[in-house]
């Protein structure tokens, strides 16, 4: 079975059925299951998401990218750092990057301030990191490949010769 495929037509439709995957894949149904179930159990398939546009909901969100500056700890590097960060629900997305800062981290608070007190009391003063700047997100257009606003109708004139 071709397993990078049946990941792609998950990535891009995660509710698709068994039976609609076997058949993209011409493959037996319980062959699709079984190693559907298997890439889960290995942490292939990490999970199954849905992207929603909280500005058309009654929710307010308040969204935040995150630079994170640290110092590597001796034999271990940055990985106990980001298990710190990454211990703390608030924390969506977590990278390790190159550039001028360590980590990105992406959160999503109800408030502005809710964000930024997440940052000056559980981030900043984690241990190894010495730098936090966080860049709060004002629209979002596209997540996961999904444009979340209407598409510009063309205003011009049709002409034809």
């Amino acid at each position: 079975m071709d397993e990078i495929k049946l990941l792609n037509v998950l990535k891009n439709d995660p509710r698709i059925s068994t039976e609609d995957l076997a058949d993209i894949l011409n493959e037996d149904v319980d062959d699709v299951a079984k190693t559907k179930l298997r890439l889960e159990k290995e942490k292939i398939i990490c999970g199954y998401h849905t992207v929603i546009n909280w500005d058309k909901t009654n929710t307010e969100v308040c969204s935040a990218v995150i630079e994170v500056s640290a110092k590597p700890e001796r034999d271990k590097g940055y990985d106990q750092v980001a298990a710190r960060i990454a211990r703390y629900p608030e924390v969506k997305t977590l990278y390790l990057i190159s550039g001028r800062s360590e980590f990105l981290v992406l959160i999503d608070g109800k408030t502005m301030k809710e964000v930024a007190d997440f940052v000056g009391q559980k981030l900043a003063p984690i241990e190894g990191i010495t730098q936090t700047v966080t860049l709060f997100v004002l629209k979002k257009y596209k997540i996961e490949g999904v444009e979340l606003s209407e598409k510009e109708k063309d205003e011009r004139m049709l002409l034809s010769l």
